[in-house]
């Protein structure tokens, strides 16, 4: 006899990167960041630590207010969440019900399959085009189609689709559009001001990645504000903690740490595609803080499992019906030599 629904026991579900607990690694596997966060987010921890008696603010408004003058919105325009995975889940549990359709782009972040399952809701892949570019077919109708997602960068290429053609493909969609832009910060463009121009259009974030926080959980969502209260009557109560929620808006609010951290990963990057296109390797042009390669002779998987025994942990990808690769974050300058290096002597 099972306790549980049919959906839950037929799904896989959704498998993170490996979080080694014993050992030394040079991980570059989950698209950390290598950097530490600004040290005012250090002090803004400190300071709400004191205050851990009280429930946090339900809305994070101190985060809200400072993203919104940052962003250019109002506040209302904001909703955080325990990470951007928390945002995706509100926003799917929101508009997509049982039986009903969830498009995504094929091959992208895995998570959004899984949220579909969760809902008992069905999923559509569209295939990229083999040059990281949609097809026609993502702006398409379909029977009961509720909600769109587009990784942006996208992950696991790190391509981009322009803002212009993000909102073509909004205005032909019959649902909202959520753009997903956790790695939009390490991107030359964003979709943010298209949030304004049309009501299909919403917009996550994550703190995550360029901001140095994925130990802390915090994400947030840009929509029309109509739209965001909605999405409050299915969040948990209080899901960002109170050191989250200061963290956040201490961070956000220290724009020179931001740009100093963001150019010394993006020239990490420009040099690990440069050296990876040197071993052979056809490494996609990059937008987000990885790069997602591929060896024409030598198979993905080995190779990923050499690198692990040599503690060096880089993410193997395999997509059926496309293929398989490495994704490979970009790390400090000398964790990235380290991987360069044990390439080289492998291949």
């Amino acid at each position: 006899m099972s306790f549980f629904r049919p959906e839950i026991e037929a799904m896989s579900g959704y498998t993170p990167g490996e979080q080694p607990q014993q050992g030394e690694f040079i991980k570059l596997n989950t698209n950390e960041n290598p950097y530490p966060p600004s040290p005012a987010v250090v002090r803004a921890i400190e300071e709400a630590a004191r205050g851990l008696r009280k429930y946090p603010d339900p809305m994070g408004e101190q985060f809200r207010r400072r993203a919104a003058e940052l962003l250019g919105v109002e506040p209302n325009w904001i909703l955080c969440g325990n990470g951007s995975d928390d945002v995706l889940t509100i926003v799917t549990r929101a508009l997509v019900g049982q039986g009903q359709l969830l498009r995504l782009p094929y091959p992208s972040y895995i998570l959004y399959k899984t949220l579909a399952e969760l809902q008992g809701a069905r999923s559509e892949e569209v295939r990229f085009n083999d040059d990281w570019s949609l097809p026609p077919s993502f702006a398409a109708a379909g029977r009961d189609l509720r909600l769109a997602f587009l990784a942006n960068p996208n992950s696991p290429s790190g391509t981009v689709i322009a803002p212009r053609q993000v909102l073509e493909i909004a205005r032909q969609l019959p649902c909202p559009l959520l753009v997903d832009e956790a790695y939009v910060d390490f991107a030359e463009t964003n979709c943010v001001s298209l949030v304004a121009q049309c009501e299909k259009i919403m917009v996550s974030r994550s703190l995550s990645k360029s901001y140095s926080l994925a130990g802390l959980r915090f994400g947030y969502i840009v929509a029309q504000p109509h739209l965001i209260e909605q999405f409050v009557k299915v969040k948990d109560s209080y899901n960002c903690d109170a050191l989250a929620i200061a963290a956040a808006a201490a961070a956000i609010g220290d724009q020179a740490w931001l740009a100093a951290n963001r150019a010394k990963v993006i020239a990490t990057r420009g040099r690990m595609v440069e050296e990876m296109r040197k071993l052979g390797f056809m490494t996609v042009d990059s937008q987000a803080n990885f790069t997602w390669n591929i060896h024409p002779r030598l198979p993905a998987k080995p190779l990923y499992e050499r690198l692990k025994r040599d503690r060096i942990l880089v993410r193997y990808m395999n997509y059926p019906g496309w293929g398989d690769g490495l994704r490979i974050s970009v790390g400090a300058d000398a964790e990235v030599d380290a991987c360069l290096e044990k390439l080289k002597a492998i291949i």
